[in-house]
C-alpha cells in the first residue's frame, strides 16, 4: 500500500520528519566544526536489487556498492578511502560512482560554500548482506560492517 496518497499535501510529513532531521544534522555538523574544525558526513543507505517505481534512474547499473559524490564536498582522498574500504565487498561487479543514486547529503547552510564539510553517500545493494525482500542477514554483513568501521 502507498505510504501517502498521490497528490497529497507533503507539509505534515516534512514538518514531522524532514525538518527535524535537517535541523539535527545542521546542529551535528556545527558541533563537529566547533570541536575539530571540520565535519565528515558519511550517509549510508541500502537499495534493492530490482528498481523501485520511484527511482528516477531505475535502468542505470546497480553495483553492489554505490558511492554518491558531490563535486564540492567529496574530496578525492575520501572517495579513495571508501573505494579501498569497500573494494573487498563489491565482488566482480565492482564499486559504482553515482549510480543508481547520485550525490550526498550536506546541510543547506553549508552546501556548496563550506569546504570544512566533506561528505560521501554509501548505497549498499541489499543482496550483498541479506536475503531480499526482508529476510535474514547473510554472510556479507560482517564484511560490510568491517568496511564501514574501517572507513
Amino acid at each position: 500500500p502507498p505510504l501517502r496518497p498521490p497528490g497529497g499535501d507533503p507539509t505534515p510529513l516534512l514538518e514531522a520528519y524532514f525538518h527535524p532531521y535537517a535541523e539535527a544534522m545542521t546542529a551535528a555538523v556545527e558541533a563537529r566544526i566547533a570541536a575539530t574544525g571540520r565535519a565528515v558526513i558519511i550517509d549510508v543507505h541500502s537499495y534493492p536489487t530490482a528498481p523501485l517505481p520511484y527511482e528516477l534512474h531505475g535502468t542505470d547499473p546497480r553495483p553492489p556498492v554505490c558511492l554518491g559524490t558531490d563535486p564540492f564536498h567529496t574530496p578525492p582522498g575520501l572517495l579513495a578511502a571508501a573505494e579501498t574500504a569497500f573494494g573487498g565487498c563489491a565482488g566482480a561487479d565492482g564499486i559504482g560512482r553515482d549510480t543508481p543514486f547520485a550525490g550526498t547529503y550536506v546541510p543547506l547552510q553549508h552546501y556548496g560554500t563550506d569546504r570544512r564539510v566533506t561528505a560521501l553517500m554509501i548505497e549498499i545493494r541489499r543482496d550483498t548482506y541479506m536475503s531480499e525482500p526482508g529476510g535474514p542477514a547473510g554472510p556479507g554483513l560482517d564484511a560490510l560492517a568491517g568496511a564501514l568501521a574501517g572507513l
